[in-house]
């Protein structure tokens, strides 16, 4: 039986690792240990961010829909309460979107809103 070599099947898994560290700073980018480290650490950052990010965006929502609200007189909680007695499902992306382009519909919403509890 022929002997197995391992050189195709290093060498392509060695480029992958590579070209993933391509934009590392130095040796980062160069030598394979380095890069796998690098890789790895980036790796693991980029699924604590997806998560990160999706705390970021419902906090700046959040943020925008209770400026609508104060402009309009009313509290944030008591807004959403209203509008979960309203049985309005819009989400808080859209109605933060509201908020800032489009303030009839939005004081529309928080007459509703009022009205409603």
């Amino acid at each position: 039986m022929a002997r197995v070599k391992h050189a195709v099947s290093s060498r392509k898994r060695t480029k992958r690792l590579l070209k993933k560290a391509k934009g590392a700073w130095g040796k980062r980018s160069k030598l394979v240990r380095r890069a796998r480290e690098t890789v790895f650490r980036g790796m693991a950052y980029a699924t604590r961010d997806r998560k990160a990010r999706k705390r970021d965006f419902r906090r700046l929502w959040v943020t925008r829909i209770r400026a609508g609200c104060e402009a309009e007189g009313m509290m944030y909680s008591r807004f959403i309460a209203g509008l979960k007695a309203a049985n309005v499902t819009l989400d808080r992306k859209i109605l933060a979107d509201m908020a800032a382009t489009d303030a009839p519909a939005f004081k529309e919403l928080v007459e509703l809103a009022k009205s409603s509890k």
